[in-house]
């Protein structure tokens, strides 16, 4: 069988390029990585949400071609069933889909008021307040799952919604927004990673900025 595949775009900016990454770490399922410059066209428009149909990353693996991250999470699911992407229990499976969903097709303010820069850091950075209410909403649902399973992860032991929320976390540290002490132990918990430490580490030696996504005063 073919090695697995998984195309990204840039490591200091992408967050759906992180999120799809992290997923296939967790699953377990090796990959070779093919990352697109970030001065090609469709990478940029992924980046910087110009593109309403995103197609990076890209997962292909045993005949199979998938593209939206909360596809490859699924299809990671089932191919590699044992990684525990999606909690074992039915309730608490069906949460996790409904806030993986949640942050997949929501928080269009966040994301562009707080774009993902993992070189950069913009301490009392002004926040306006329709991101600050996308703020509020994630910080109660890492809240209410970390009460309702204990953590250290958002459903107990790490799944796919801490794949999808960790680009969050690095939003919130980039922006220095003020978390309370259980938010801040999560942020930690998902920063201390080693695949989050790798990735970082990678996103730090790219050579390339995208001036668009670098915040002037």
């Amino acid at each position: 069988m073919a090695r697995a595949t998984l195309t990204i775009s840039s490591k200091n900016y992408s967050s759906w390029s992180l999120r799809g990454w992290l997923l296939t770490k967790f699953s377990g399922l090796e990959f070779d990585e093919i990352v697109t410059a970030p001065d090609d066209a469709s990478a940029r428009a992924e980046i910087l949400l110009l593109s309403s149909s995103i197609l990076v990353p890209c997962l292909r693996h045993d005949g199979a071609t998938v593209w939206d991250t909360l596809a490859i999470a699924e299809y990671l699911n089932e191919t590699m069933p044992e990684a525990g992407l999606l909690p074992a229990d039915r309730i608490a499976r069906a949460h996790c889909r409904s806030i993986s969903g949640e942050i997949h097709s929501g928080f269009t303010t966040l994301r562009s008021s707080l774009p993902v820069n993992l070189k950069g850091h913009f301490p009392n950075f002004k926040i306006w307040s329709r991101a600050q209410a996308d703020i509020d909403r994630v910080a109660a649902i890492w809240r209410e799952c970390l009460a309702e399973s204990g953590g250290p992860f958002l459903f107990g032991e790490r799944s796919m919604a801490d794949a999808m929320y960790a680009p969050v976390v690095t939003r919130f540290l980039t922006y220095d927004v003020k978390l309370d002490r259980t938010l801040t132990a999560y942020a930690g918990t998902i920063m201390a990673m080693p695949e989050m430490q790798e990735w970082i580490e990678a996103a730090k030696a790219e050579p390339a900025d995208i001036e668009e996504l670098e915040v002037e005063y």
